[in-house]
């Protein structure tokens, strides 16, 4: 393994941090989240739906999903309008994650092209918690940025619930639609002694 390219490798996966999640613009969002935040809540709640689901180990849905959005450092992160101007947005991303993999090579390079491959081909139960994470983490986003005055935000919710899959999935959606985003550090009753 050549050094200086994993040294460069690393350098480029720091572009995840400022590179913004661009679908949430046509929410009306400023500043939205960047693609290393999505990445980071999207891996944890895949660890939590794989033991949820049981019979898939965590660790392997968990770097599925840490390494799943490493092409967009070279191709951006295309919502959904970019992607009617792309022949084939899919291709475009795998090929620019295929050849971030190329500086790897090795083991690092077999395992992470099993990972991703399994991800797009959607066929194991691993890659449907994958997705599902994938899809319940934008809900997530979705429904804090709802009650921030983000209106379009809602459709991010009602797309990702009708493609759920997992029973998991399906669970935490419905519970989440009746949460607030704030619920959390309120049940701590930190605020009570405000």
């Amino acid at each position: 393994m050549d050094i200086e390219k994993i040294v460069n490798f690393i350098f480029e996966l720091g572009h995840l941090k400022i590179q913004p999640r661009s679908g949430w613009w046509f929410a009306g969002v400023r500043d939205p989240e960047s693609v290393a935040e999505h990445v980071m809540r999207t891996a944890q709640i895949g660890w939590i739906l794989a033991e949820m689901e049981g019979g898939v180990d965590p660790r392997d849905v968990a770097c599925m999903l840490l390494i799943h959005d490493n092409g967009e450092t070279r191709i951006s992160d295309l919502n959904t309008v970019n992607r009617m101007y792309f022949t084939n947005k899919d291709e475009a991303e795998s090929h620019s994650f295929f050849d971030q993999l190329e500086t790897l090579g090795g083991g690092i390079k077999e395992r992470w092209e099993k990972y991703f491959n399994e991800f797009e081909e959607k066929k194991t139960k691993a890659a449907m918690i994958a997705r599902d994470a994938d899809g319940l983490e934008c809900a997530f986003e979705a429904k804090k940025l709802l009650a921030l005055g983000h209106a379009p935000a809602q459709e991010w919710i009602d797309s990702t619930e009708e493609c759920l899959k997992t029973e998991s999935a399906k669970k935490i959606m419905a519970t989440m639609r009746k949460a607030e985003f704030f619920d959390w550090w309120q049940a701590l009753g930190c605020h009570k002694n405000q």
